[in-house]
């Protein structure tokens, strides 16, 4: 087996058992980023010096026996999203705007991760600012999937996915704000978490849209997601978003026994523009459900339809809020001219990508003068609707289930100059972000030898019955291909 096949509670074992060393996952994982990411394209950058560094370190308290059998996370590898803050490793967002920004400090995710004996290798590649849906909107240099390097493994969180996919990492972080996380985990056939928003802290998660941004885990397993999770969650004083609620034991409910529980399923997550091979494989991912003892029934959020047009109105509002910090002056780069106001345009206009620049054109119109009450406020309106409609449906169901994305992933170059089409393809997983509950993507199979990603989304902090329901079906479905490194594409 590939290292990083083995689950984390498995890598665990081999370490405190001595068949392995931290040094040697370490270097297990930068010999495979060598082996395969010339051509996957997940790692903008690695920190091989200083991870090779702090795992000697980390063996070296594992031999004096101070580390216990209990810190699940210990001496692992992981690799962060380049949106996330990372002391003493350039941040970039994928942006050439950043492309000299050293951090100062860690994000509070990082801390905590660090805390809990994991060795950062390096930060992976992402849409420009966590604008796109494809990863095709990297600063950089294109990320592919893994399954098939002629397709795309979905955005903004392209890297995190793929990255996990490939083997190179055992899990990895990503951020979701409006599908990020999810969608790419369903285009690269692995876990995918969105917390309920404020259950992770995003202190150090530079901003996009403040009200929708969430960190999650992106794992091979659900129980390595819960994991992660159980690390990574929790208030944060640093952050005003950060909800001050008690984290439970989100493995205690991986039991299998799903017996009892009620599923709903949205007729609108089902119907027209869901490819059919996706929709198959979600039937079949509910009949097995219901094999297992749970209930489905097929509802209806009525508002569901006006989330795409009120989450691109508010995502990019913040985000030209959120984005008029980067002027070229303070951080990052400049392109200095005669006068301020030309050294602003200037640095903006080099510094930001299309996509950048339109979402902030976008958002700056919404919220101009004479706009704000049609487009933002109305936006806003329709944001609590969608709200309530899930508080309605979780008053009598433990849980909503669906696609993860009406397709699986597309090629690289197919919609890239087609805005309105690449922005659709988040339509099953803003409703989420707007409502702010959890919902997790896990593998439910393939279609046309490609990943089809099941989306189950729970009532808001209820990510451990999330987790049970997603543990459950992995267990009785056992869906274990592996990507095949297809097509003649080279990054």
């Amino acid at each position: 087996m590939e290292a990083f096949e083995y689950s984390l509670k498995e890598l665990q074992q081999q370490l405190h058992s001595g068949e392995t060393t931290v040094e040697n996952l370490v270097n297990l994982s930068f010999s495979r980023i060598e082996e395969v990411d010339d051509q996957v394209g997940a790692f903008l950058r690695l920190d091989k010096e200083r991870a090779v560094e702090r795992a000697r370190e980390l063996d070296r308290q594992l031999k004096q026996d101070e580390i216990s059998a209990q810190d699940a996370l210990f001496g692992l590898p992981v690799g962060v999203k380049d949106n996330i803050v990372t002391k003493g490793l350039v941040t970039t967002c994928a942006s050439q705007m950043l492309k000299n920004f050293e951090p100062v400090h860690d994000a509070t995710v990082v801390e905590k991760l660090r805390d809990a004996g994991t060795v950062t290798v390096g930060k992976l590649n992402m849409d420009e600012f966590a604008m796109g849906s494809s990863n095709e909107n990297s600063g950089y240099k294109l990320c592919r999937n893994p399954w098939n390097l002629d397709h795309v493994p979905g955005g903004s969180s392209g890297g995190s996915a793929a990255a996990v996919a490939a083997g190179e990492v055992p899990f990895s972080l990503g951020s979701d704000t409006g599908g990020s996380i999810r969608e790419p985990a369903a285009y690269c056939g692995v876990v995918g978490m969105k917390p309920t928003y404020g259950r992770v802290s995003r202190f150090g998660l530079v901003a996009f849209a403040s009200s929708l941004d969430q960190i999650g885990p992106i794992t091979r397993s659900v129980e390595d997601n819960a994991l992660v999770m159980q690390h990574i969650a929790g208030f944060d004083e640093r952050d005003s978003t950060s909800a001050d609620m008690d984290v439970p034991d989100f493995l205690a409910g991986l039991t299998g026994d799903i017996k009892g529980m009620k599923i709903a399923v949205p007729k609108e997550y089902l119907g027209e523009g869901v490819d059919k091979g996706v929709r198959e494989k979600v039937q079949e991912a509910l009949q097995l459900l219901k094999e297992l003892g749970a209930e489905y029934e097929e509802v209806s959020l009525p508002h569901s339809k006006y989330a795409l047009a009120a989450y691109y109105v508010l995502a990019s509002s913040e985000a030209s809020a959120n984005l008029a910090r980067f002027d070229g002056i303070r951080y990052g780069v400049r392109k200095t001219e005669d006068n301020l106001l030309d050294t602003y345009k200037k640095s903006r206009s080099d510094g930001f990508g299309d996509e950048v620049k339109r979402r902030i054109m976008l958002g700056t119109f919404a919220l101009s003068s004479g706009y704000y009450d049609a487009y933002y406020k109305k936006a806003q309106r329709v944001r609590t609707l969608i709200k309530e409609d899930f508080e309605d449906l979780f008053l009598q169901y433990d849980v909503v289930i669906g696609p993860t994305s009406p397709t699986t992933a597309f090629k690289i170059g197919e919609a890239v100059d087609d805005p309105m089409t690449m922005y659709a393809n988040d339509i099953l997983t803003i409703p989420m972000n707007l409502a702010g509950v959890p919902a997790i993507s896990i593998p439910c199979g393939l279609s046309e030898d490609m990943p089809v990603g099941l989306q189950i989304i729970g009532r808001h902090f209820d990510e451990a019955t999330v987790y049970k329901v997603a543990h459950a079906y992995e267990k009785a479905a056992s869906h274990n291909a592996r990507p095949q490194f297809k097509g003649g594409a080279q990054a």
